[in-house]
């Protein structure tokens, strides 16, 4: 992709996400992530349905009139992206890839985070590490992280949530709020998601296309594994070959939804042809 196509499709998407995140995202963002706390702000005139406890009473007793204290709260917070980017994040049956509504998302929610001068941190993982940008704030810190969602080639196809994780935990060290957006195609994560939910405040946003749900009934065909890069010839005509199919499909999906449930995490599912808007909005209200 030359320099002059990327410049455009970072601003068609930096255009759609900004405007999602400035009208929708940004309040419902900052009133489902808290700070780390309250901090002392000033001490102002007591007024009528002030919570008398707030009283402060030496400036109450030097000036002879009730004062109160002032708190606000302690905002500034990070937000840690960590994106799946392999091989099967290319799959798209609806005119749209998975990478297309996941790069989507992940830049709304940079911009939410934005919106409330928190840092965005990202990391791109496959079965190992692909790239790790650090918390930043900023405008042009997000362009960056946009740039790299749509262009950024894996040297792996194969996924590993744990590996992720295992990373996460070893350069965050203090609470971070984190979004892990794949399709979750992965196993044995279970441990490490414990370890990482005890510190950070983890959701795990399941991006899926409805094609991966059921296998059609085509006869024989080849087919291309995007993690492996094996080519099978497989009986789609076959009934129990498809069940097979549509069992372990199923089987990677529970896990997913049991093991963040189990860890205290947040769990969203969007399909590629459905609104993700609607789903992190109902999300985070539901927070």
């Amino acid at each position: 992709m030359d320099t002059k196509e990327l410049l455009k499709k970072v601003r068609k998407i930096e255009i759609k996400t900004r405007r999602l995140s400035d009208h929708i995202f940004s309040g419902e963002y900052h009133t489902s992530f808290k700070g780390r706390g309250m901090t002392f702000s000033e001490v102002r005139q007591y007024q009528y349905g002030d919570d008398i406890r707030a009283i402060d009473w030496n400036v109450t007793a030097r000036y002879n009139e009730a004062h109160v204290k002032v708190f606000e709260e302690e905002r500034e917070l990070t937000m840690m992206l960590m994106v799946d980017i392999s091989g099967s994040e290319s799959f798209g049956s609806k005119n749209q890839f998975k990478k297309d509504i996941v790069t989507e998302i992940a830049a709304t929610m940079a911009f939410s985070a934005t919106q409330n001068n928190d840092k965005i941190g990202l990391i791109l993982f496959s079965d190992e590490i692909e790239l790790y940008i650090p918390p930043k704030k900023g405008r042009s810190h997000v362009l960056r992280i946009i740039r790299e969602l749509i262009e950024f080639q894996p040297k792996s196809q194969k996924t590993d949530v744990a590996q992720a994780l295992k990373f996460l935990s070893g350069t965050q060290k203090k609470k971070a709020i984190v979004f892990i957006i794949s399709d979750f195609m992965s196993e044995d994560y279970e441990q490490t998601l414990k370890i990482a939910s005890k510190k950070h405040d983890i959701t795990g946003i399941r991006v899926y296309d409805i094609r991966e749900e059921k296998m059609p009934n085509l006869g024989m065909v080849s087919m291309l594994d995007a993690e492996t890069g094996e080519i099978q010839v497989v009986d789609t005509g076959s009934k129990s070959v498809r069940m097979n199919y549509e069992k372990l499909y199923q089987e990677k999906v529970n896990y997913f939804k049991e093991t963040f449930s189990k860890s205290g995490s947040g769990v969203v599912n969007t399909r590629v042809d459905e609104s993700y808007v609607t789903k992190l909005l109902s999300y985070f209200k539901s927070r």
